[in-house]
């Protein structure tokens, strides 16, 4: 199926609720995978990453854990010391001073790494950004899309599959997807199925998709909330639909109404993404490392004529210009160069992108990346660039060593940045990585918005 294009027969501008089409696409264990790729020995194997695994530590919290490392008891938040106590740590161990463990009941820790977890998210959501019209990223590893426009229930499953079968293709990650009329249900369904899941719930099948299902399943409804339904007789979703709402509006304020109308499959909100984006940037990996400078430099130059392009349809200016270059085994540097003023020049865009990438030249290079950012989307006259010569090559080593990596690392929703566990649920959209559990899934504040490399 071509990217980015519209099915035949299909037509623009469906009104009809019903007629909605949302995908809801959550990646399976997404910084567990992350480190897989970087290492490929790890496939397969108990995975743990976290806070507070290096040498000589003895506090930290859980932030993913494997399939594999969840079938030893390791959870999402959970303390160090209770996860290396059923998972000890496979670098220390030690068959003769440890007789309770196997070799094969032993795990791989790892400290987390946001940045090269953004650089392969940003990867996904270009993807995304190419299979949907309107695309809500949620955090890192999860986001809304609406592609009404872009296919058709009869084969809305066909294009799910597309969407996750180009993530695995390019990407190297599985992610678990929902296709449903409405957001609430999209999200329930892409947790159905984990991992590598794809439920599709129909039009005029959301409620009997939704009535059997634990109230703990339900969007929005925590373990505090969960135990405050069961007291009243509600265990199921089915059970919240057939009640009377006045009891829940009576213990849970307006949010009441909320559970009475999500359980029913009432639902209409649309997908909208969250403010306008900070940068655009297109990603291309060869099929194997490429060492000849030709390639490289044409691969820039496609790069850089796409995101210039999209600046131009999205009527954006843009300040900063960088590169990304991935080298082997999988590591990620990126340049970047900041101008006077905005500008709309697409000339520009690979001129500099050519010579940020004059450093990787000699490198074999297995993918490469044009971003643009400090977008302003407000009418205006750009800043002249008469006079102004090419600035000089950034010299950051790599996307941890620059000033924007610090402010990407914390920009967008400032409250999804704390790695805390929440105690009582809100009505916000959950953040996490803590994905892992099928239908069960504990909700984790702390993994940021999808971000472009930086």
């Amino acid at each position: 199926m071509p990217d980015g294009t519209r099915l035949l027969g299909i037509e623009d501008d469906r009104e009809d609720d019903e007629e909605r089409i949302v995908l809801h696409v959550d990646a399976d264990c997404f910084y567990a995978s992350c480190e897989r790729l970087r290492e490929p020995d790890l496939r397969g194997e108990p995975v743990v990453v976290g806070m507070g695994y290096e040498s000589g530590e003895t506090t930290g919290a859980v932030a993913t854990a494997s399939y594999e490392a969840r079938a030893h008891g390791v959870e999402s938040a959970q303390a160090i010391s209770t996860a290396l106590e059923r998972l000890p740590r496979r670098a220390e161990y030690d068959p003769d001073a440890d007789s309770t463990h196997t070799l094969e009941e032993t795990g791989h820790y790892r400290p987390v790494d946001m940045d090269y977890y953004e650089s392969i998210a940003e990867e996904v959501r270009t993807i995304l950004h190419d299979c949907a019209d309107v695309v809500r990223e949620v955090s890192i590893d999860e986001a809304y899309l609406d592609v009404t426009n872009r296919t058709d229930w009869t084969v809305a499953d066909g294009f799910a599959r597309h969407v996750k079968d180009r993530i695995r293709r390019d990407v190297g990650v599985t992610v678990s997807v929902g296709v449903a009329p409405t957001m609430s249900a999209a999200k329930i369904a892409s947790d159905f199925d984990k991992p590598d899941g794809l439920t599709v719930v129909r039009p005029g099948e959301v409620r009997e998709f939704l009535a059997p299902l634990e109230v703990d399943l339900l969007h929005g409804v925590g373990p505090v909330t969960a135990r405050a339904l069961r007291g009243m007789g509600l265990e199921t979703a089915g059970d919240v639909a057939a009640t009377d709402p006045d009891p829940l509006v009576e213990a849970f304020g307006e949010r009441g109404r909320e559970l009475y109308d999500r359980a029913r499959g009432d639902d209409d909100r649309r997908v909208e993404p969250k403010g306008e984006p900070k940068s655009f940037s297109r990603e291309s990996a060869f099929a194997s490392p490429v060492e000849d400078p030709d390639p490289k430099r044409e691969q820039i130059r496609t790069l850089a004529e796409a995101v210039a392009d999209r600046a131009q349809r999205e009527d954006a200016l843009y300040r900063t210009i960088g590169v990304k270059a991935v080298t082997p085994p999988y590591d990620v540097h990126t340049r970047e160069n900041s101008l006077p003023g905005p500008v709309d020049e697409p000339d520009l865009v690979e001129e500099i992108a050519l010579e940020l990438f004059e450093e990787f030249e000699p490198e074999p290079v297995r993918k490469l990346g044009v971003r643009i950012a400090n977008l302003e989307f407000a009418a205006g006259d750009q800043t002249s660039l008469e006079g102004w010569d090419s600035p000089a090559v950034g010299s950051g080593a790599s996307s941890s060593e620059t000033a924007e990596a610090a402010e990407a690392a914390e920009a967008d929703e400032t409250d999804e940045t704390a790695e805390t566990v929440e105690t009582e649920e809100t009505n916000s959209e959950p953040v996490a990585d803590a994905d892992c559990h099928p239908r069960k899934r504990e909700h984790i504040s702390g993994q940021t918005s999808l971000t472009d490399f930086s």
